[in-house]
């Protein structure tokens, strides 16, 4: 049976099982559209939680950049992980004890301001989309290569299955999909790992394969550091992204802006209790480290296997005439492209860019051509194309929804028509999510870069506005509206300006002002990297403009004491009024 009848079935399967999930797990009401009806149990929802967290860009584009960046792609594994422990300590808890649907609603109503909702609305929905324009991405790399469809196909496919199982059973129908769709992706995620690492090192375990002596007697890592600076690359285990200070700013963004994620915060509107939230918070560190732990292995592995199938041997390049089998299928994807510059016919893989004749290796693809270049059962590459798209299409459903909220619940209800039926805001919920779907998809037919350089300036967005704004709620008495729309407006404003200077507008080349070139970034900080000054600015600007303006009313003040300290005698309501 071939690999792309095996594939059809495998993800087909897959498809099924997510649409008969949706179907019997179909929202019939606002709460169970928004929060599954708050009726979760904290294991599911933490596995649910792992899945809408662990997107393309974890499954697919994280191992690709450790594959090219080594030591350097760190940045990702400690801002992500580390993020979620802020995002579960400090927010998570006492969000879920205020109990309402949406971020949103909590800054407007502990902002006592329908301005600070509605900015936290547009916050919200420009991470959000340039956050999902990362997981299109991966939808249509994976249906462009296993399922043998151009990307626009793919991803029209990926946007229908999206838009079924999203729109009919909102959060609840999407948290049993997601639960499915982690099982998918960390069982295609490991498997292939441990067939590579048992190949390459005898060790069945990835994490411990990684520094292992090899069949050779040599240890991995010690090899790909030889085999890539021979080539003239950076060392592997010693690269640096840009300069420390880059890579310590970087790593801080995706940190707070992890922790500022409105669909993974609202994972925590969907369990009992708070005693649930934090529960569910530690299971999903669990089924998250899952993965992440094996990350370095994957990316590794897939660097060594790749250069030394491009050069067997020291001084000896690979002819293009016999290129392998996988080299010819990501060839037609045209993710994989090589040019002869010298006309000899061979495969030059260097550093030197005038030299280089692997003109384009995208990131993206080294997890799903791992296993063909590994010489893997058809069976197993199947899987990872099925895991690609677990992953990708669960945090689209959860990235989409939260767009959709913000507008029907936030919007529509909470600002310009508060007097809605529970019927029409949940019909005006359907609308909204298939137009989130649609600009979606449009969005992911001109991808900006590959999936996890975009989802790191959707992390940055969200680190400059709403994560600021959230901790001074929930820790701050002082802090009134005008310092908190004060603050979003400042560090959502800047962080955009100096992406949209050096990345141009929407990232449309020929619309930057100063260009991608080092030389030109704020102290060495690249425009990934630059939420957490944004955040700083947010922090600032409102700290400032908090000693000049009144203090919050006297119920609110008592609001944050309710939400931050536990007391059984507290009998202030949740709810603020204005």
């Amino acid at each position: 049976m071939v690999l792309q009848t095996i594939t059809y079935i495998v993800v087909g399967l897959t498809f099924a099982l997510y649409i008969t999930i949706a179907i019997w797990a179909r929202a019939a009401s606002t709460g169970e559209f928004y929060i599954a009806g708050k009726g979760v149990h904290p294991v599911l929802n933490g596995m649910a939680t792992a899945a809408d967290w662990m997107s393309a860009a974890s499954f697919i584009s994280m191992a690709g950049l450790i594959a090219f960046n080594g030591y350097g792609a760190s940045v990702f594994l400690m801002g992500w992980t580390g993020g979620y422990v802020l995002l579960a300590m400090l927010l998570a808890p006492y969000l879920r004890k205020y109990g309402k649907f949406t971020v949103p609603e909590f800054i407007g109503d502990r902002f006592y301001s329908r301005t600070a909702r509605i900015v936290a609305v547009v916050c919200l929905i420009l991470a959000s989309l340039t956050y999902v324009i990362g997981q299109m991405k991966g939808i249509g790399v994976a249906f462009s290569r296993f399922l043998e469809m151009d990307f626009d196909h793919g991803l029209y496919v990926g946007m229908g299955i999206v838009f079924f199982y999203a729109v009919l059973g909102g959060m609840k129908g999407i948290t049993y999909t997601q639960i499915a769709q982690y099982c998918v992706l960390i069982f295609a995620y490991t498997v292939p790992a441990i067939f590579i690492s048992l190949n390459l090192t005898g060790n069945p375990f990835p994490q411990l394969g990684l520094g292992s002596k090899m069949t050779d007697g040599s240890y991995l890592l010690d090899k790909l550091d030889l085999i890539v600076t021979d080539l003239g690359f950076n060392e592997y285990t010693t690269a640096v992204m840009g300069s420390q200070l880059n890579m310590f700013v970087y790593t801080l963004s995706l940190m707070i802006g992890t922790a500022g994620l409105p669909h993974v915060i609202t994972r925590f509107f969907t369990v009992p209790s708070v005693k649930g939230a934090r529960s569910s918070a530690g299971w999903a560190l669990v089924f998250i480290a899952i993965l992440y732990t094996v990350a370095p292995a994957v990316g590794a592995m897939a660097r060594l296997n790749l250069t030394t199938t491009i050069q067997p041997e020291p001084g000896v390049n690979l002819v293009y005439e016999e290129r392998p089998q996988w080299f010819k299928n990501w060839e037609k994807t045209g993710l994989l492209q090589f040019e002869d510059k010298n006309g000899d016919g061979q495969i030059q893989y260097v550093a030197d860019e005038q030299k280089n004749e692997m003109v384009k290796v995208d990131r993206d693809i080294m997890v799903l051509a791992n296993p063909e270049i590994a010489k893997l059962p058809d069976w197993v590459i199947a899987l990872v194309a099925a895991g690609g798209l677990a992953a990708a299409l669960s945090t689209a459903a959860g990235l989409l929804l939260a767009i959709a909220s913000s507008i029907s619940h936030d919007l529509l209800k909470g600002v310009f028509a508060p007097n809605i039926s529970e019927k029409n805001e949940l019909l005006a919920s359907r609308i909204t999510m298939g137009g989130a779907v649609i600009v979606a998809g449009y969005l992911g037919l001109h991808p900006p870069d590959f999936a996890a350089g975009t989802v790191a300036i959707a992390f940055g967005l969200a680190a400059s506005s709403l994560f600021p704004a959230l901790m001074m709620g929930i820790f701050s008495r002082r802090m009134n509206k005008a310092g908190a729309i004060a603050g979003m407006l400042a560090g959502l404003g800047i962080t955009l300006l100096y992406v949209f200077q050096h990345k141009g507008i929407m990232f449309i080349p020929g619309t930057s002002f100063l260009g991608g070139m080092e030389e030109n970034w704020f102290f060495g900080i690249s425009p990934n990297a630059f939420g957490a000054v944004g955040a700083a600015v947010n922090f600032a600007v409102a700290a400032l403009v908090v000693r000049v303006t009144a203090a919050p009313p006297a119920h609110i003040q008592e609001l944050v004491d309710h939400i931050r300290v536990p007391s059984a005698n507290n009998k202030i309501r949740l709810e603020a009024q204005s």
